[in-house]
């Protein structure tokens, strides 16, 4: 990997090494930035192919320290470094910490790894439902998105093999997938919801790169799936009842002192008296994007009661009694300076 590091003068100059990310043997697919310990540096999680995950942590002074055989996301539950592909995290019990996500290889299953607070994370999957579902896919792309609106993140994995003939050697393994969708029931429970997404949805395709956003201002999570050497497809989400009826709140940040999309401020969104976290952040899945605006599902609630934005520069700002139903802007040090109703195209 390399860091290029903004002199603010139009150039970038490379601090890789200077940094302590020099590490030669990393077979990087996937890459997330978060704070996984909550010290107001931005953190890195790899994914890697055949080679052990790493987790820099942010020293704060411009470098960053390997921690990941420590923190225990380096290799499977019995030692073995996976095959990781795709990459994510976030708070999804609403613990106040990031947890992990890494697809992996067919026969090894995904990685859902819990953030226990003081640097140490366990692997959920093998435990869950999630660890079931994936054993036999092979997942590239992945993300936590609230797709029904209720205030926990759901999962989804982008699922398709990489040899054609996987099926002759191993019957129970396809080349062609559909796509995973565990719906978060929160205290950290997950089930497969994929089958009720529609037909469409549910239909085998060689995945790699997902991507989510809302592409027709209706305040939910539709999504982009690629294909390799095939077609890309977007879904709409068409909640269907209960789904339909929950609400959400869209932030949009502009940074003046930070960085003009606010990537790397810290949101907390209350409502009801239930919080929830997520940073603002690029990358992530799996040689993909998605769009820099923060969803909150708020379920029935009609308004965020409280909103705390932590800047990369440290400036905070605050909201009170901010309306469901709408996309906000926010700006650095100004607080709410637009809004866009659901619905306006």
């Amino acid at each position: 990997m390399r860091l290029w590091h903004n002199r603010g003068n139009g150039v970038f100059e490379d601090v890789t090494k200077k940094a302590g990310l020099g590490e030669p043997t990393s077979k990087t697919l996937g890459i997330a930035v978060m704070d996984y310990d909550n010290d107001g540096w931005p953190d890195l999680l790899l994914s890697n192919d055949t080679q052990p995950n790493k987790l820099y942590r942010n020293n704060g002074n411009g470098t960053f320290t390997e921690k990941a055989v420590l923190a225990g996301v380096a290799f499977s539950e019995d030692g073995v470094a996976r095959a990781g592909m795709g990459v994510d995290a976030a708070d999804y019990d609403r613990s106040g910490v990031f947890s992990l996500l890494i697809t992996n290889f067919s026969n090894q299953m995904i990685s859902l790894y819990h953030n226990e607070g003081k640097g140490l994370f366990v692997d959920e999957a093998p435990r869950s439902e999630i660890g079931r579902d994936t054993l036999l896919t092979l997942g590239f792309g992945c993300f936590f998105f609230d797709y029904d609106l209720d205030g926990w993140p759901d999962i989804l994995i982008a699922n398709g093999h990489i040899d054609s003939e996987i099926q002759k050697v191993q019957p129970n393994v396809k080349y062609a997938m559909p796509p995973h969708v565990f719906r978060n029931l929160g205290k950290g429970n997950f089930v497969e919801t994929t089958k009720s997404l529609g037909a469409a949805f549910d239909s085998p395709r060689v995945g790699r790169g997902a991507a989510y956003a809302d592409v027709n201002n209706d305040g939910r999570l539709d999504l982009l799936l690629s294909t390799n050497g095939g077609r890309v497809y977007l879904f709409e989400n068409d909640a269907t009842g209960e789904a339909a009826q929950q609400k959400s709140l869209r932030i949009k940040l502009v940074g003046t002192k930070s960085n003009r999309d606010g990537i790397g401020s810290m949101v907390k969104l209350t409502a009801g008296g239930e919080t929830q976290l997520q940073m603002m952040r690029s990358g992530s899945s799996y040689m993909s994007a998605s769009e820099l605006v923060l969803t909150f599902g708020l379920a029935q609630h009609t308004q965020a009661d409280a909103i705390e934005i932590r800047w990369p520069s440290e400036q905070v700002d605050r909201l009170t009694n901010v309306a469901a139903g709408q996309t906000v802007t926010v700006t650095e040090g100004q607080g709410l300076t637009g809004s866009r109703k659901y619905g306006v195209r």
